[in-house]
Order: structure tokens, then sequence, then C-alpha cells
């Protein structure tokens, strides 16, 4: 019997029935199956070896997607899972799931501790075991017959997981000697996977609970190549250089203190310079698009979170209810703007002549990240949204869309990030439980995202489960410089809030309507942001946003008058900068100024006192040359854009 494979170009190709991913791959071409570690069947991601029985649409993965590097990683968890039951008799395994950049295994040791020079050893053994080339092989496998293989070897953890498991769902994976519950999908044979290394060890409670055991994990990453190795490693020691924790404190940015609380930065001068800057820059682009600034409170009743859904959505991941004097009375920090400008735009009535109504807020909300979780600028427990929330009419929504979009994408570009997806979020349709609002509004919602980045020619891709939990959203993942890929921008719509809220408008009928409601946060999180800006540009930020432009650099103190004459003088031309007027030699204070990531360097001696110009360095560039005030000025303005 002969079944349609429909491939990601929209061809379709007729094969036997039982052909398996890889199969059709090698009809294709013999270079892409060597290439191939899984594939992508009906949306469902699958061993390339595992056999379709019935019309299906295919995508087959490599390196290049995102799925087949989790496949590759999973299946390194295997391996190392193998490699350390040949070296630690009697260890028990506890999960092994891959990672955004690579894998880990939980196991237990019976009360070993694993140091950090043993990892050599076990990444040996790993790369013994894969020159075996040994298929993973994928066995359906009764619960009954699950449970007393691993009685018998005594492994209490699997056994756990076998629980929550039932009869028909439950598969092993087996490679040479090994044996793992997994549901799988693994790369075709472990000779793929040609380069290891196993990157530290910390302790795990197991499955999260502080209540249970504590395991030790193995976090690792492997690849393909040697070569690919060694990059991703240089790349690691650029990242390590490039913290914005590290350059953060470096160039008094930001700070933390224990007396505050963990997860809340405190922005200095400079790190505030920075910032409202950033600020500036979009309440400016803002006003020309017609948007209204407004400003809310930090807390509210936690009745107007119960009305909107995050109380039940955030309320776990949120501080607990502030209790006032008054009995009953309950107060929550906020964790979204959303619920207050719902309550801004019911507070009157509205024709379909106001709309689109929109209000912006630079609004600070708060959520109870685990500590662990907590990391520097990009996860904290208080963070500043560049929030807006559009009120239109459901004719409005594609043209409103548009306009956030070029908004985003101004954003985006201005501010050096030219690698960018935008990845369309929809709800999972195998968990409508974790969303609010009708079927047809999500329909609505989704299809007016599609239509919107279809009619710019805005390239794509589509993540199933990914929505927010009241609407679909288009996410911007940008790449750094280091190719590191971040979640910044996002635009969201809503039929759900505005019915929540009973917001209304009156129609050209004379009847009410429910607006439709468009969320948008182009920087997202300001903290975020400008981690990951930091991470980006390694501290040397873009002139128009350095909070030093430029450093004055007196030869001796002789010159600090002339220094403070263009100091005003450069004021005058909004460009902002510091006198060194240190009793340092000249060398000192240049290569003081190259750390502190100044961009520009404006050196003062006898002969530019005399001729009334600055002798013009650039960090990175060297020295430009001599300029008058007015010839720097025009320098200046051409290197800032």
């Amino acid at each position: 019997m002969q079944i349609n494979i429909t491939l990601p170009d929209g061809s379709v190709r007729q094969y036997d029935q039982g052909v398996t991913a890889m199969q059709i791959a090698e009809s294709i071409s013999s270079g892409l199956a060597r290439n191939v570690l899984s594939a992508k069947v009906n949306g469902e991601v699958w061993d390339a070896s595992r056999s379709i029985n019935e019309d299906a649409a295919i995508s087959l993965l490599t390196w290049n997607d995102k799925e087949g590097k989790s496949t590759f990683w999973h299946s390194s968890a295997h391996l190392m899972a193998e490699a350390l039951e040949a070296l630690y008799p009697g260890v028990k395994l506890g999960i092994g799931p891959a990672i955004d950049n690579g894998f880990y295994y939980d196991i237990d040791l019976g009360g070993k501790t694993l140091s950090l020079s043993e990892l050599p050893k076990i990444e040996q053994k790993m790369l013994e075991l894969a020159r075996q080339k040994n298929p993973f092989v994928r066995k359906e496998i009764s619960k009954a017959d699950a449970i007393a293989y691993f009685e018998e070897k005594g492994d209490q953890y699997k056994l756990e997981l076998l629980e929550d498991l039932e009869d028909g769902q439950i598969t092993f994976y087996e490679q040479g000697a090994f044996t793992d519950l997994c549901r799988g999908p693994h790369i075709p044979d472990t000779g793929k996977i040609k380069a290891v290394k196993l990157m530290n060890v910390a302790g795990a409670y197991w499955r999260g609970d502080e209540q249970r055991n504590m395991m030790t994990r193995v976090y690792g990453v492997s690849f393909q190549k040697q070569k690919e190795l060694k990059e991703y490693l240089e790349l690691l020691e650029e990242a390590k250089k490039r913290d914005h924790r590290k350059l953060g404190a470096e160039l008094e940015i930001f700070m933390f203190s224990e007396k505050v609380g963990a997860g809340f930065p405190i922005w200095l001068p400079k790190g505030t310079a920075l910032r409202t800057r950033l600020e500036d820059f979009l309440k400016k682009e803002q006003l020309k698009r017609g948007y209204k600034p407004v400003i809310t409170p930090h807390v509210a009743k936690v009745d107007l979170y119960k009305t909107s859904g995050h109380y039940a959505k955030y309320g776990e991941d949120s501080f607990q209810p502030i209790l006032t004097p008054r009995e009953g009375e309950e107060y929550l920090l906020k964790p979204m703007n959303c619920p207050h400008h719902c309550e801004i735009y019911g507070h009157k009535p509205h024709s379909y002549r106001d709309l689109p109504l929109r209000i912006a807020e630079f609004g600070t909300v708060y959520r109870y990240e685990q500590s662990g979780e907590l990391h520097g600028l990009t996860r904290v427990r208080g963070f500043t949204q560049d929030d807006a929330h559009i009120f239109c009419t459901p004719d409005q929504v594609k043209g409103e869309f548009l306009n956030v979009l070029d908004l985003t994408m101004q954003v985006i570009k201005k501010l050096g990030f030219e690698d960018f997806t935008a990845q369309i979020s929809l709800r999972d349709p195998e968990a409508p439980d974790k969303y609010i609002g009708s079927k047809e509004n999500w329909e609505k919602a989704e299809r007016a995202i599609i239509e919107a980045t279809e009619e710019v020619g805005l390239k794509t891709v589509t993540e199933l489960g990914e929505a927010a939990f009241y609407g679909p959203k288009l996410d911007f993942m940008v790449k750094d410089a280091l190719g590191r890929s971040w979640q910044l921008g996002t635009i969201q719509v809503d039929y759900n809030l505005p019915e929540r809220f009973e917001l209304e408008y009156i129609g050209s009928d004379n009847k009410p309507h429910r607006p439709v409601m468009i969320h948008r946060a182009p920087f997202g999180s300001m903290e975020r942001f400008i981690g990951v800006l930091i991470e980006h540009c390694a501290g040397k930020f873009p002139l128009w946003l350095a909070p030093e432009q430029y450093a004055l650099l007196p030869i001796s103190e002789r010159f600090a008058d002339y220094a403070e004459q263009v100091k005003a003088k450069l004021e005058e031309y909004d460009i902002r900068g510091i006198i060194d007027n240190r009793s340092e030699k000249i060398g000192r204070k240049i290569r003081d100024a190259e750390v502190k990531k100044i961009p520009i360097m404006l050196i003062i001696g006898e002969q530019e006192v005399e001729e009334g110009k600055v002798s013009v360095r650039k960090q990175g560039d060297g020295d430009k040359g001599s300029m008058s005030i007015e010839e720097f000025v025009a320098y200046f303005k051409e290197l800032a854009g």
C-alpha cells in the first residue's frame, strides 16, 4: 500500500507504507541523508528510523534545526548515561533531557561525590562508546515489563517515573548495552557524536522538590565535529568577557544589594542615563504615532487580577498578597500592566470614532522568580516593561498590528540587532486548559497575526504552545554578536481581556461592540534588553546611547580651564562627556578611558590650546587628527548617525 508524503515545499511524493524518514531522505539525496538527525512527522518529532504508516507531512531535521540539535543532545545524554553505568556500576539514573546549550543527566551515585577531575574520564568513555556506532533502537513495552526491568535493576527513580505513564504509551530506547525509559526521539546511531565536553557538576533535587533526594547533575555539550566544539568553547570564553554582570559592575551601570533583596537591580547614574535615553527614544517615536502616556500604581486589589485571569495564571509566581489594616482587603504587586490599562479604557464611554486608543507606560511589574533562576538583569523579580495597549475595532486590527510591527523593527535595528527571527507563537491545540477565551476569538487573533506578517513579507517561524494565556503573539528572537538567541520585543492580539473587563464602544450602528486589544513591548523588559545589549556590544554602546560620549584628557593641569571651555561648548550641542583632570600621564588616561569603553577621547595639550582645537582619538580606531570644535561636532554627528 502506498502513502502520500508532503514535503516542506508542498510537493507530494508516494512511498510504500512503513517508509522511514531516513529512506525518504535517501530518495532525495545521499548527502541530505547523511545530515538527517530526526524528522518532524505531522508536527511531532520522530526518530528518522521510525516507520510511517499513513499519509503525513514531514520535515527532515538536521543540526541546523532547533529540534535536530535537541535530538542530538538528548541522544548524547543517553550516551553519557551509558558511560556512567560502565564506569560507576550501580549508579541510579533520573532524567536526562536536552537543554538550550547541550544536555544533562541527574544521577544518584549512592552517596559518592563526583568531582570535576573525573569528567575527562567520562568524556573518553563516551567517545569510545560512540565509535561503536550503535543504533538507537525504539521499543514499545508494556508497563508490567517496564516495571519488572527496573525492579531488577533496583532503580527507584525510573519506577517512580513509570507511575505517571499509562500502558500503551511506554517506550524503551537501547543503544549497545544500555537501555533507558524514554519517549525519544533519538539520532540514528552513536557514531554521529564525534566531540564531547562535560561542562559542570551540580546538585539537583529529584523532580525539583527540596524534600526529595539530592542528586548529582552532570552537564555536557556535544557536536558532530571537533572543530565545532573548539569554536563553541572559544565562544564561551568570549561570552565570559562580555558577561553583563561583570561589565555592568565595571562600567558602573547597575548593582545589587542583599539588603534591598535578590532580583531587584539598582540603576547607578551611568546606567540611569543609558536607560533614560532608551526610554526617551521610544517615547519620542510613540508620540509621533499617537500614543498617550499614562502612569499606573505598582499595586492593585487582588480582585483586579482575578478579573483579568492573571491571579490564576501568575498567582504562584507572584509575591504574596499585601494585607491592609482593613479586614479582608488584599493588594498585590502588579504582575502585568494590562489590567490597569483596561481600567483606564473602561473609565468612560467610547465611540468607534475614538478608536484606536493607544496608551503607553514604562510600567514596573513584579514576579517572584525562584532564587536559583535569577540571573543578573536578564532574570529579575522587578522589571520595567515598555508597555502599550491599543484598543481598536476588529477592522483596525491589521493596520494597528502593522504599525506596531514597523515600530518594533525600527527599535531592533536602531540598537544594531540585524539578525532576528519573528516567531508566531500560537496556542497548543492539545492543551486548551492553558488558555482563556473562546476558540472563535483565538482563531480570529491568530489569523490577524499571520495575515499581517504575510502582508509585509516578514519571514517567520511558528511555535505551537508559546502563546500568552490570553492571546497569540509575535515574538522577536534576536541574535546577539555571539550568535545567541534572545526573546526581546513582543506583539500580542487579545480578544479575551476586553471580554473579561466588559469593555465596549458604540459602533456606527449605535450598538455596543467589544474592542480588540493589542499588547506590545518593543524592548520587552528594560532590564533584560539592557543586559542583552551590554553583552551584544561588549559594553561599547552606540555613540548616541553611551552614558559618556567623550572624555576630555588634558595633558597637564595647565590646560584644565580650556578643557572646561570645550566641555561647555559641546554641551550646547547636547554632546555629553567628562574631563579627566587627574595628575596622571596621558598614556594612563587614554588606557583608563579605553577600559571604561568611552567612545571618543579628546586630548588637549599646548598646541591644541593655541589653535583652539582638540586632538581626537576613537575607541578601537586610533588617532583621527586635530579638529576645531566645529569640525569635531560635524564629525560626531556623522558618527552618531
